[in-house]
């Protein structure tokens, strides 16, 4: 029996509580898996894991072998972590998690320098802007834009900020006129970003005072790069992420509006599991990142 193996297979077990996705992560058949747990219970003659047709649970023995288990994996992946970046080698496959806009705006652009850069690297970049549990997930890193990052167990690094400001069309301006307060918000139509905590209520901050806005969006889309082309297209008011306006901004597509007031900045944080806190795979993807944003 292969106990690395095995520890390893336990824990991905646990973590998607579920034999089949447990399985579908590690590339094996979900009998092999029960097989080897079965096997693993009888070679510590004590129960890990307690099963029905619709639930699993961890026993108080399968605990403790989880809790261990994690500690001698993490060990053994810093050591072969330390290991390869002092042969300069990222290898193996990356899950990356990232919302939709963000990803094609900021990371796509960036992958065919780092697949170049590590030509052995295997990479799954998916899109969404939902919030998705990154280890039922099997991801190694998520990226999310958060004005905080509640307290879990993963482990959060920021590593930028988003500006957050209101737009329109040269067009709409000409047609519709321009608030000259944030009081005048209210008259306009309004564009809105449906997954965006500041939906409904816009908090400007300017130069002397901090106002809330309260707000019934007449479109609601669930894309940040829809939003900005009905912005374009002078359907209304919005809010645009800095990443995705700058370029509409300097073109001269898209007009500032009350340019003495923003939103809060959000964080750019990356999400990362406590295993894989110093992945070399993880560790080469955030500072190209970074090095993105900072471009």
């Amino acid at each position: 029996m292969d106990k690395l193996s095995v520890m390893n297979a336990f824990c991905r077990i646990v973590e998607r509580s579920n034999f089949a996705r447990a399985a579908e992560d590690l590339g094996v058949s979900p009998a092999l898996l029960s097989r080897e747990v079965k096997l693993l219970e009888e070679s510590l003659g004590a129960s890990l894991l307690t099963r029905t047709t619709r639930t699993m649970s961890l026993t108080e023995n399968g605990q403790l072998f989880y809790d261990e288990a994690l500690r001698i994996l993490s060990a053994v992946d810093q050591i072969e972590d330390r290991i390869r970046e002092g042969a300069g080698e990222v290898t193996g496959h990356l899950k990356i998690n990232a919302p939709s806009s963000f990803g094609q705006v900021v990371i796509a652009p960036m992958l065919p320098n780092f697949l170049d850069q590590y030509p052995d690297l295997r990479v799954t970049l998916s899109l969404d802007d939902r919030v998705v549990d990154m280890i039922e997930g099997g991801f190694d890193v998520s990226i999310r834009i958060r004005p905080i990052m509640p307290d879990s167990a993963l482990i959060a690094r920021k590593i930028g900020t988003i500006r957050q400001r209101i737009f329109a069309s040269p067009e709409y301006v000409a047609k519709h006129g321009s608030p000259t307060s944030p009081d005048e918000i209210v008259r306009h139509r309004i564009m809105g970003f449906l997954f965006a905590d500041h939906l409904t209520t816009w908090t400007l901050h300017g130069l002397d005072r901090i106002i809330d806005v309260p707000l019934d969006p007449a479109v609601r889309v669930g894309n940040s790069l829809v939003l900005r082309d009905l912005l374009i297209s002078g359907r209304g008011l919005g809010t645009l992420p800095d990443f995705i306006s700058d370029a509409e901004e300097a073109n001269g597509t898209l007009v500032r509006v009350l340019p003495d007031y923003e939103l809060p900045a959000p964080g750019i944080f990356a999400l990362t599991g406590s295993r894989l806190g110093l992945d070399a795979r993880v560790t080469a993807f955030l500072d190209n990142l970074t090095e993105a944003l900072r471009d």
